[in-house]
């Protein structure tokens, strides 16, 4: 065998046509992703990784590898030496394994010169070696067993002929059928099954890097029945009934064990952030979906910018890890204006189900155009239909780096989806009335949003005084209560009531002011304003959990816009200029709740100490670095906003704007005289969650004559800030909401190739991959050779 292995690599390496077929591959591959404009040309596409070269790679193979295996047995049985090799005492089998390791090594070193495109994306990263080896190296796996696979059907095909051609075409029918056939079949068919009989199903797993026994063992038993076939068919013009049968076996048999193996299998995700593993809680959620969840995906187009057909691949690959997951799964990718003559109706349409198209430039034959994308899904399960947001619009963020947030969100984006539909609502949530807290039309897209996974009702605190028990145990029903800008002062006996509640594990949402202050009320003649202290009866009540509200406002530097109308009489127009009294909080990234959050909005926020006891105490949103505090009582007038601030005076830091309590906390009554009299007074809680958040505003969306906006959507600028987000967040978090929230935590690493590197060192690349593995290829050819005629010189 060793002996045929090495006879098929002498024999190709001392042809011209070897290394012309080689020079071929590695000139196309060169050409395609790092010269020619296509999607396939990694210096456009700008992210730090091959999936264009192993996208491609596939298809250049189709044709190399029969062109290596075409001569094999071809060859022999033309030149007539096939029954003269096997007369030798060498078995059927050993001949055939002789020529195939020799073709699959052949291949192997035409490989090995794109290792050169790997460095150049190592070299090219932002920083230098911003490259995911793992799914490098997985991706590399994956090509392997593909190589494996397409060389047993070169040997098969070459084993039918003598005729080389023939041999070449008919290998490359095969294996395109078997690569491509039966997904164009299963796009007939709609079935799942034929498409896991073909390598494009399994390629496109293992081939982003993630070892799948399935896929392994699919790529093994197409090498063993093809290795079979050219076995049985060596040596024998025809095939008589007792191989017939035995084929027949094997075939049966590698069928069932891949069969078996979608019941018993492992998977390794190489990839260093393992973004190809499923969240546990992703798998729990729909692990026990019995119906169909239909999914249509509007992230369908030609020429997206790179970082789109990012987001789409991103997209696909996410829901095929639900579907393997669970078969019940469906998705398909639909571009809702291909038809121009249906396009302006279906953009209607989708507007009007909320689905916000995006504005993209788009190059197209050296023009730029502008197209519009619907970022967005929606999924269908049980006659409901939900959407699902696919792009996150951070302010200020670049394309590049909305998309890198999207691909972050995404997993939690679908969960967050699935989980509306197929789970029914079972906790409830109580909006506390009766302290004058916002009215029910400041909070309806809060409340309507968090009533899509939660059953809520408002919730009054009036009985207290003449039943407080019966309130306590009314609040008790309820797993979270939320406080939404109260203006009124809590009494000692509403306080006590709430405090129980606390003690009894309930958790807690408390939206406050300690300043009173509100934006419309500087809308008069004379612009001005007063804030002032206010009092709301609570400082002892957060302070013995370990929180203190101070009344100062925080001015910060990195704010947002108010509306001013500028101008004299009826020129005058609304524009926003900066208003320092509008911080913009970023969030904890390093926590659930504000990791990869927008900026939150807020309006004269106050400013939170957190006190030293044993409740743990996380900081969720804090103001910019540049931020001052300004005390009360202050007169705050619209024409400051005319003046320069002075830069200098913003030296105080980050402030804290929001905090989460989690832990057992100390009765705010505990060793004091208590107000009335409740059965089973606790002085300490089982563990329990709240958050405090120094604006009230924060829950706060605006009003228009149509009704009240989406929280977060600022209607003068058309910015959408993180508010909603952030509070749904929170409320998921202090509910425990089967775990999605940690999928939020999750860190999918997007990298980047530096656009500076390559717009000075563009031509130096181009030529280095298309040049030097050419310049290998010959010296390797030029080695080969001088050593092989020193050898027989000898």
């Amino acid at each position: 065998m060793l002996a045929i292995l090495k006879k098929e690599i002498q024999s190709f390496f001392t042809s011209p046509i070897g290394y012309l077929v080689i020079a071929i591959f590695l000139l196309t591959n060169g050409l395609f992703l790092w010269v020619f404009k296509s999607e396939f040309n990694v210096l456009d596409y700008g992210f730090a990784d091959l999936s264009s070269f192993f996208f491609l790679a596939p298809w250049i193979l189709l044709f190399l590898i029969p062109a290596v295996c075409m001569r094999s047995f071809s060859d022999e049985k033309k030149q007539g030496t096939l029954e003269l090799l096997l007369t030798k005492p060498i078995s059927h089998t050993n001949v055939v394994l002789g020529k195939y390791l020799g073709a699959f090594v052949l291949i192997l070193i035409a490989l090995l010169p794109t290792l050169i495109y790997v460095y150049t994306v190592y070299q090219l990263g932002n920083p230098i070696g911003n490259l995911d080896t793992g799914s490098t190296i997985g991706s590399y796996f994956g090509l392997l067993f593909l190589i494996a696979a397409y060389t047993s059907i070169g040997i098969f095909a070459s084993i039918l002929t003598d005729n080389q051609i023939v041999a070449f075409i008919t290998a490359i029918a095969i294996c395109f059928f078997f690569y491509y056939g039966f997904d164009a079949i299963a796009d007939v068919s709609t079935s799942t099954f034929i498409e896991q009989l073909g390598m494009n199903y399994h390629f496109k797993s293992i081939g982003r890097g993630v070892i799948d026994t399935r896929d392994v063992l699919y790529f093994v038993s197409v090498t063993i029945f093809f290795l079979a076939l050219t076995i049985v068919k060596v040596g024998n013009k025809s095939i008589n009934k007792k191989k017939w049968v035995t084929l027949s076996v094997l075939l049966l048999g590698l069928f069932v064990v891949n069969i078996f193996s979608n019941s018993m299998f492992k998977r390794f995700d190489l990839t260093s952030d393992k973004r190809y593993t499923l969240s546990e809680a992703s798998k729990q959620l729909v692990k026990d979906v019995s119906s169909p969840i239909i999914i249509d995906v509007f992230l369908e187009g030609k020429g997206f910018p790179s970082e789109f057909r990012r987001l789409k691949t991103e997209t696909q690959q996410l829901l095929e890890e639900f579907t393997n997951t669970n078969q019940n799964i469906n998705f398909a990718f639909i571009n809702p204006i291909a038809d121009e003559a249906s396009r302006n109706i279906n953009i209607q349409q989708l507007s009007e189900r909320g689905l916000t198209p995006m504005q993209l430039s788009v190059q197209e034959n050296g023009r730029t155009t502008q197209e519009v994308i619907f970022p967005w899904a929606l999924a269908s399960y049980n006659d409901q239909t939900v959407k699902i947001p696919l792009l996150k619009n951070n302010i200020g963020a670049t394309n590049e780096e909305k998309v890198a947030n999207s691909i972050q969100h995404l997993e939690y984006a679908f969960a967050d989806g699935f989980k509306k539909l197929i789970h029914q609502k079972s906790k409830k949530v109580a909006v506390l009335k009766g302290n004058e807290q916002l009215d029910n039309r400041y909070i309806a897209d809060f409340v309507k949003t968090i009533g899509q996974y939660y059953l809520t009702a408002p919730f009054t605190l009036d009985s207290v005084a003449s039943n407080p028990q019966k309130t306590l145990d009314q609040l008790k029903d309820f797993d979270l209560i939320v406080s939404a800008k109260p203006t009124e002062a809590f009494t000692e006996e509403e306080k006590y009531v709430l405090d129980q509640y606390t003690m009894n594990g309930g958790k807690s949402l408390w939206l406050v002011d300690k300043v009173a202050m509100d934006k419309d009320s500087l809308y008069n003649e004379s612009g001005v304003s007063f804030a002032t202290v206010r009092d709301l009866n609570l400082t002892d009540f957060f302070f013995k959990y370990g929180v203190r509200i101070n009344p100062v406002l925080v001015n910060d530097m990195y704010s947002a816009p108010i509306a001013l109308a500028i101008g004299e009489g009826s020129e005058a127009q609304f524009q926003p200029v900066q208003w320092q009294y509008s911080p913009l909080a970023s969030g904890n990234s390093e926590h659930p709740i504000g990791n990869n959050l927008n900026l939150v909005k807020f309006d004269f926020a106050n400013q939170i100490d957190t006190l030293k006891n044993s409740v743990k105490k996380t900081i969720l949103l804090k103001s910019s670095p540049l931020s001052k505090l300004i005390g009360v009582p202050k007169e705050i007038s619209l024409e400051s906003i005319t003046q320069e601030p002075d830069r200098s005076t913003y030296n105080n830091g980050n402030q804290t704007l929001a905090v989460l309590l989690e832990g057992e906390f100390t009765s705010v009554y505990n060793n004091r005289v208590k107000p009335l009299q409740l059965a089973n007074d606790k002085s300490t809680s089982v563990s329990t969650k709240m958050i405090v958040v120094a604006d009230g505003d924060v829950i706060k969306n605006e009003l228009r004559r149509s009704g009240p906006l989406e929280l977060g959507f600022d209607a003068w600028t058309g910015r959408m800030y993180g508010n909603k987000e952030f509070l749904l967040n929170a409320i998921n978090y202090l509910l425990d909401d089967n775990g999605l929230i940690n999928i939020r935590s999750k860190e999918i690493a997007i990298a980047f190739m530096d656009p500076e590197k390559i717009s000075t060192q563009k031509r130096k690349w181009q030529i280095v991959n298309i040049a030097l593995p050419l310049v290998l290829l010959g010296v390797f050819g030029f080695a080969f050779n001088f050593i092989r005629k020193k050898k027989y010189a000898t």
